[in-house]
């Protein structure tokens, strides 16, 4: 919108110089720059709330788009996704997020959907982390709120410990899972009337 608004600015300034009298071209141009000027501030400040970090008071009615559970009961296991749009989802896990994450059309996003951030939570500590930038841990014997779980850690000192006390089977970069990884996990345990 604003490269729009500045194009027809910049037309709008070619005229008033190309005419032998300029009355009105001062007001338009100035106009128009001051409009450009405030949209382009409209949408970074948008840009800004929506890449501003994690939500950190979660709604009790807040529902996870995959599975339908109440996410508010699951503090430790909470994940949260930002469209591009500012649109925010919340998970009851990471395995809900990334079938999110892989299929946001088939949850109840636009289908031209685009990803922006992903926040999880780290397992020891509970802080938020960027999740593309965590280590995931599967195939251990602790389960989440829908069964098996990909685990986050912000370390690969964090995500071994875990591996050691609790029997995980790899560990993996956000980038290392797939789809066919996520649906397998997610084999056999969904809620009634979700996909």
């Amino acid at each position: 919108m604003p490269v729009l608004i500045f194009s027809r600015w910049f037309d709008v300034k070619q005229n008033c110089y190309s005419r032998t009298t300029s009355s009105g071209c001062l007001m338009n141009t100035n106009k128009l720059l001051f409009i450009s000027l405030f949209s382009f501030f409209l949408i970074g400040s948008s840009i800004l709330i929506a890449n501003g970090g994690p939500l950190e008071k979660i709604d009790k009615k807040e529902r996870c788009p995959v599975c339908g559970m109440f996410v508010g009961k699951y503090q430790p296991w909470i994940t949260q996704l930002v469209l591009m749009d500012g649109q925010v989802f919340m998970f009851d896990g990471a395995k809900d997020m990334l079938a999110f994450y892989f299929e946001p059309h088939k949850y109840g996003a636009k289908t031209d959907a685009k990803v922006g951030e992903i926040w999880v939570k780290e397992y020891y500590n509970q802080e938020w982390l960027a999740g593309r930038q965590c280590l995931y841990v599967i195939g251990s014997d602790v389960y989440g709120p829908m069964g098996h779980e990909f685990i986050p850690f912000g370390s690969i000192a964090a995500a071994d410990n875990f591996m050691k006390d609790h029997h995980g089977q790899k560990i993996l970069r956000f980038t290392d899972i797939t789809l066919q990884l996520v649906n397998s996990k997610r084999s056999g345990q969904t809620m009634k009337g979700h996909k």
